[in-house]
Parts: C-alpha cells; structure tokens; sequence
C-alpha cells in the first residue's frame, strides 16, 4: 500500500507529485498520458500506465489517500466517480479543475474533500481588496511617510506587546521604514526577562524624562491612547493604533485597527504579515506564538478562532524548544521575598483574599503572588498590591466564574487612577498624590493605603457579585468619594489621575 496515490493528467499533477516527493510517505501515479508517465518516471516517480477513470483499471492498487488532478471538470467527475468505486473507505481529495467556477459542488457528493481554486482565488482578492485589502493599502501609505517610527509598547511591557511591537516593527520595515520598539518602565518578570533575552529582541527602553523628539512618528500597540499606560503626552499625534482592547474612549489616530474579538494584539499582526507577504523568521514567529499564548492563558482565556489560526500560521516556523526555555525561568529571591509577604500578611473577607507587601522593589512580582494566592481553598478573588515610586501598583486575579476581576479593578480605581485587565487577570496603578508627603509614620500611613484600596475593592465586588456579604462604610459626597478610617478621611480628589493596563 502506497500513502497517496494520484489520479489524473496534466501539468499541475506533475508539480504536485514533485513536492509530494520531497515528502515523507510513498507517491505512485495512475495516467493514461504517456508523456506525462514517461516525464514523470524520469523524475523517480512510480507511475501505472492505466485510464484513471476506469475503476476496474484500479484494481489491485491500495493506498492511504487518493487524490484526482485532471485537466477538465468532465474529466474530474469521471475519475472521482471511478475512484470512489475503487476505493470506497479511502479518503478522497479532488481539484476541481476546468471552467466552471461550482465545480466542487458536483464533486461534494463524491470526494471527501474538494480543492477548489475559483474559491481560493476569490478570497485572496477580497482579502486584498475588501476591509482588510483597505487596511493593508492605508498602512502603507502610512508607513512610507514616516521616515523614523517609535513603536510605543505600554510601560512595563508584557510578552503580547513585546511580540506586537517586534512584528510591527518588521512590517515598517518592509515599506522602508526605519522603526525601533520603546518602552517606558521596565520588564521585571522572570518569564518575560527571559523571554526578550532568549529572543534576543531588540528593545528600547527609554529613560523616565525621555521623549520621542528623535522620530518623526509614532504608534501605539496592545493599548490604544497618548499618556495612558505610556508616557506621551495626552495630546501627541499619533499615527498608528494597534490594539485588541475594547476602547474606553475615542481613539484618535491615522491608522487605528482595533479588534476586541480576539485574545491577543499579536493575532492581529500575525495577519498583517501575511497581508503585507512578509516572510515570518523563527524569532518573529516564537515571539508572536508565546504572545498569544500568554494573552490567552494558553487558549483559555477570551480566545477566538482568529487566534488558533493565527497560532497555527506561526507554529512552523516557531522554535518550541526556545519557548519552553521561556517558559521555566529562574525565580529571583525578590519575587519570593514579596510572595512570602503577601501569603504572611493576607486578610480574606468571604471568598476574597488581599494583601499589602509595602514597599515594593519588583512590580511583577505583584502578578506572581496573586496567582499563588488564588491557589489557596475557597478563595475566589485576590488582590495583591504595594508602593513604588510614589505609585500604588495593584494586581488582581479570580477564577472568572464568580467575578470578572477586570471590569471589578476598572470599577474600584478607574475613578482615582488606572485600571484594566481581563475576566480572570487585571491590574491598576494609582498616584499617591498629597500622601506621599504626608508626614506620618510609615505604619500609619500603610493603615491608610490599605483602607483606601481594600474597602474600594470590596465595594466594587460587591457591586457586581454576591462573594461579599458584609456591610460597607463608605460614603459618596457628590462625585467624591470618601473613605472612613479610625483617623482619616481621605479624598478621591487627592489623587492625580494616570492609566496603566498592565496586570
């Protein structure tokens, strides 16, 4: 038994059994066109000198797939029939050859699966030439007027704007545009430090007080508006919007792609290279793979057909065993400094689990002990947070099944600072403001902190779910909101608003 055995004539039979040669797997050819058996025999190709569409010339062949090439739809149908009298348990695949663009329509109730050129031909130009045709044509002559391009990931980038940014950047090239990745911030996880090194991505990551002066354009990717999560100002120009978030507000850009029904930002670049005909290299197609597979939980979370096929377009030329370096990093003796912190001092209210570790030298850190945190029995929601750099830095994680911890973060600390994140992950950053300089004892004004972020965070869980049974005690006072504390009464209005989505 031979693995694919060819039925047909012409041309395009004779390339389609070349490249099955370069294959693994036994080809032998069935045809009554003796040139075409004598020009193949010549290549190496074992071929029978029969009429294809003979079924009772079929006898005594076998085969784990047969596949029918023919020159004419008439011809097609003939040997299809014949083959499925042939070989009525073997998967069948025909062309549908000829003139007749429904060809495959008659060839359906034959074969197992019908190749069909007229369809494939006609998706390729809709693609070229309806909205994603329009995308690819827009970009361009976006990119070719830009002679430098900062591709902007948000501070603290995380491994789908790394990978977003890396392919963006590739694409500018491509239309002869010079483009480097910026960041502000820093990249502290373990897995996305090892996953830029191992890479060996180039990234820049600009100086807290540095601008963008040097280039003549810009664009956001995996977020989508000047000085949130960035540190452009709110009123910059921007050229190029990228990004797989629901907007909270307008976007104002030259090019804007945004595109919530899919996991990742990265999904979308992956289809921008294919657009665009730009040859995926393995660290562009490992980059975007780990991307997606990080932003959907490993195809957990918010995932959409678009990602799977993204992921599948990338994988050949992806590098795995790169990825599961990635993936076991070391962990530093920070992290577990801070995440026996967070376990040490946790306080649980019903289902849901928080936590202040103080002063805070690793941010990523944040995300590792609340995940370690939500292991804990009956504990649904946790709430990791401390202070950096005058910035109260938050991260959140629930099991997505009683709270959508995204929409309860944005609830609590949208108003005071920043917030975002997904069904199951989220994070926020809120400015101190005044209470940074208050002069108190350190412990006084950590009792302050905690009231301020905790009793929020409870309220907005109590909005929304029923994991919190027990009675609140804050107040609203007009669009202020007030905290009460044993000794303080703290302000909304105290805060300087910013926007981090980072989680």
């Amino acid at each position: 038994m031979v693995d694919r055995l060819v039925l047909g004539s012409g041309t395009l039979l004779q390339r389609v059994v070349g490249a099955l040669r370069d294959q693994s797997g036994s080809v032998r050819v069935v045809t009554d066109d003796e040139s075409l058996a004598t020009a193949l025999r010549n290549e190496g190709t074992v071929v029978e000198a029969r009429d294809p569409a003979d079924a009772s010339a079929l006898d005594g062949l076998s085969a784990e797939m047969v596949v029918v090439i023919e020159e004419t739809h008439a011809a097609t149908v003939e040997t299809v029939r014949a083959a499925r009298r042939a070989f009525p348990e073997t998967y069948l695949l025909a062309y549908a050859a000829g003139d007749a663009p429904t060809a495959d329509e008659v060839l359906r109730t034959v074969a197992d699966r019908v190749a069909n050129p007229y369809r494939q031909a006609a998706s390729y130009v809709l693609d070229r030439t309806g909205g994603a045709g329009q995308r690819l044509h827009q970009l361009k002559r976006v990119f070719r007027s830009i002679d430098r391009l900062a591709v902007v990931s948000h501070d603290n980038p995380d491994p789908d704007a790394i990978a977003s940014g890396t392919a963006l950047a590739r694409l500018a090239e491509s239309a002869g545009c010079t483009a480097q990745v910026c960041y502000h911030g820093e990249i502290t996880h373990q897995e996305n430090r090892a996953f830029v090194n191992v890479l060996d991505l180039e990234l820049r990551q600009l100086d807290p007080d540095e601008g963008f002066a040097e280039f003549d354009g810009i664009a956001l990717v995996d977020h989508a508006r000047p000085s949130v999560n960035n540190q452009l100002p709110a009123n910059h120009d921007i050229d190029i919007v990228i990004d797989h978030h629901p907007p909270r507000a307008p976007v104002d850009a030259r090019f804007v792609d945004l595109r919530s029904g899919v996991g990742a930002t990265s999904t979308l670049l992956v289809d921008y290279l294919d657009l665009f005909g730009v040859e995926v290299d393995t660290t562009v197609a490992t980059a975007l793979l780990f991307g997606i597979h990080v932003d959907t939980k490993g195809f957990s979370r918010e995932v959409s057909p678009a990602d799977f096929e993204a992921a599948s377009a990338v994988l050949p030329a992806a590098d795995l065993g790169v990825l599961e370096r990635i993936e076991s990093p070391s962990v530093s003796a920070t992290t577990l400094e801070i995440t026996a912190r967070a376990i040490q001092d946790r306080r649980v209210d019903g289902q849901v689990l928080m936590s202040c570790v103080g002063d805070l030298a690793e941010r990523d850190a944040l995300a590792q002990a609340a995940d370690r945190l939500l292991t804990i029995d009956d504990v649904t929601a946790t709430l990791v947070y401390g202070v950096k750099d005058g910035t109260i830095y938050a991260s959140a994680r629930s099991h997505g099944v009683d709270v959508d911890i995204g929409e309860t973060v944005r609830e609590a600390f949208d108003q005071i600072g920043s917030a975002g994140g997904h069904v199951d992950m989220a994070g926020a950053q809120i400015p101190l403001g005044i209470l940074d300089a208050v002069e108190e004892q350190e412990a006084s004004l950590t009792a302050v902190i905690e009231d301020i972020i905790e009793e929020r965070f409870l309220d907005a869980i109590a909005a929304t779910t029923t994991l919190r049974t027990q009675s609140v005690h804050d107040e609203f006072e007009g669009d202020r909101y007030l905290v009460q504390t044993d000794e303080h009464t703290i302000e909304s209005g105290a805060f300087t608003r910013t926007n981090n989505d980072s989680e």
